[in-house]
């Protein structure tokens, strides 16, 4: 196995294990919503003033898929749509009181993760944390450089299509 084999293994492997853990917890906690759903009340929860397009670079998805999302959340009370006196033509999502209550949920689920990890990452070296941070960062300019030599633009919903 080469050296990039056996970083990326353990790095997909410790991501799996992490989504596992906090997936369980969460669909513990809003058993009855998709995770699409969650996402998404937490992204207007964020982020005020949000409308389809902001949503669907946020997600990386189409307008009619955020359409037909925001449209499921409005129907289910947690989601509302409005019009600023500004811009009329434009519509603008807000969380209703119900969204709230998921949207503080998911909040204090992200705090206990948080704090479940706290240590691990506090006992870094600060030489360690840089070295990470470093390579990371590498890695990650280097695959932007392969994306734009492919034409491949990460944010366009060709990729949710792979």
């Amino acid at each position: 196995m080469s050296r990039g084999e056996e970083i990326l293994g353990v790095c997909w492997d410790t991501f799996q294990k992490k989504m596992c853990l906090e997936g369980f917890f969460l669909k513990q906690k809003l058993k009855e919503y998709k995770p699409s759903e969650i996402h998404c009340i937490q992204y207007v929860g964020d982020n005020p003033n949000v409308n389809v397009t902001k949503l669907a670079d946020a997600f990386a998805m189409t307008t009619g898929g955020v359409t037909k999302l925001t449209k499921k959340l409005i129907e289910k009370n947690l989601l509302s749509a409005y019009k600023s006196p500004d811009n009329k033509k434009e519509i603008y999502f807000t969380l209703t009181a119900k969204g709230m209550e998921i949207y503080q949920t998911h909040h204090a689920l992200d705090i206990q993760f948080h704090q479940r990890d706290k240590e691990i990452f506090d006992n870094i070296t600060d030489e360690t944390y840089e070295a990470i941070l470093n390579f990371f960062g590498v890695y990650s300019k280097h695959l932007d450089e392969e994306l734009k030599k492919a034409g491949i633009d990460i944010h366009s919903s060709v990729i949710n299509k792979l």
